[in-house]
């Protein structure tokens, strides 16, 4: 199919869900390479040729690391908490809901009792829960807290939860939710947890993203949306702004001589419970016929969770990579590195970013001081 010759159709159910225009279809549909800003530092490698497909069964023994999965209970984090222990990691399920963790826990422990040649009995790891809300900056505070003194060390910190099109809603500590929980949250969780993170082999911090992440743009004249807020822009904001910590944090991570990859990965279209809250909250009544017609292009969760398991475990993925899937348009497939959105190569403004992430966090009462890279 020629690159014009995308249906009026398709269009349509693509702005059902995001705000695009024909070139940000174009770019969905036929992506090619960002060009690489000159004023970048860090770019993403390509990953080594593979005689196949990556899948969940190539993840190395975790025996002995502890990995961090926010929002774990279900969708991406719980494939991911799933795949993890039963390759031996013990897995603490960071999520919102206490009641829904420990239904997760006990999911997963039922799962891993029932005989499987692929993960035997004693490869399994461990699982645990600790109460996390990314849009309570004092709920992340406490968390950091609290894992510190149970284990002392981290491993593996998988910045995995997400809210997606909510109507305006603020935090806890007043900021938009999307800006507040997927980026904010996960940028104050990550400054807490690095000193657990330091000195640990091959230890890794995954930040989970989006193919939203193309067409965001960050206002930072209006990061809240108080003067127009579209809540599908702000959400390709929260996503483009997951790429660009995970650069900045790679940089800082390396002038400050600290053995920690950064890496970022997006699921593509995977079945999560993202779009039936995005439904239940649009009031649209186009949104669900849209998700129902567009059904057969998305994966499941669990293939949808392959690019962040590959980010987390494969001893070839690069610091600041950036994985998706391989197949039609980034929408499925098998994991693979993938060009970041344009926007995040350039360097000035990932600064930018992480400067004004700081000072929101610096003035925020709820959030306790402390050094930051």
């Amino acid at each position: 199919m020629a690159q014009g010759a995308i249906s009026p159709l398709i269009n349509k159910l693509l702005r059902a869900r995001y705000p695009l225009g024909p070139n940000t279809v174009k770019a969905l549909f036929w992506p090619h390479p960002s060009p690489v800003s000159p004023t970048m530092s860090i770019a993403p490698g390509p990953a080594p040729a593979r005689s196949g497909p990556w899948s969940a069964a190539a993840i190395p023994d975790q025996s002995g690391r502890l990995a961090l999965v926010t929002g774990a209970n279900s969708g991406l984090g719980f494939e991911t908490a799933r795949a993890l222990v039963a390759h031996g990691a013990t897995v603490v399920l960071a999520c919102r809901s206490p009641q829904k963790a420990a239904a997760a826990r006990a999911q997963l422990l039922a799962d891993l009792a029932r005989p499987n040649p692929a993960s035997p009995a004693s490869s399994q790891g461990a699982l645990d829960c600790l109460s996390l809300d990314l849009a309570d900056l004092a709920s992340v505070a406490a968390a950091a807290d609290s894992l510190a003194q149970r284990y002392g060390r981290l491993d593996l910190l998988i910045n995995n939860a997400g809210v997606m099109g909510p109507p305006r809603t603020l935090t806890r500590d007043g900021f938009e939710l999307q800006f507040g929980t997927n980026h904010l949250g996960h940028f104050a969780l990550t400054q807490a947890l690095l000193p657990l993170l330091r000195g640990q082999s091959d230890a890794r911090i995954v930040t989970v993203t989006s193919g939203a992440q193309y067409f965001g743009r960050i206002d930072f004249d209006d990061l809240q949306g108080e003067r127009r807020y579209d809540r599908w822009k702000a959400y390709g904001q929260s996503k483009l702004a997951n790429v660009m910590f995970t650069l900045e944090l790679q940089r800082r991570l390396d002038a400050s001589n600290a053995a920690i990859r950064a890496l970022a990965a997006h699921p593509g279209l995977a079945r999560t419970s993202l779009q039936p809250s995005s439904v239940a909250a649009s009031g649209s009544w186009f949104e669900p016929i849209a998700y129902r017609l567009m059904d057969p292009l998305f994966q499941s969760a669990a293939m949808g969770a392959l690019p962040q398991l590959y980010a987390a475990t494969a001893p070839e993925a690069p610091s600041a990579g950036h994985f998706g899937p391989d197949g039609f348009g980034g929408m499925g497939g098998w994991p693979k590195s993938v060009p970041v959105a344009a926007a995040a190569l350039n360097a000035s403004q990932c600064q930018r970013l992480w400067q004004v992430s700081q000072e929101l966090l610096a003035g925020c009462p709820a959030w306790p001081q402390m050094d930051s890279l």
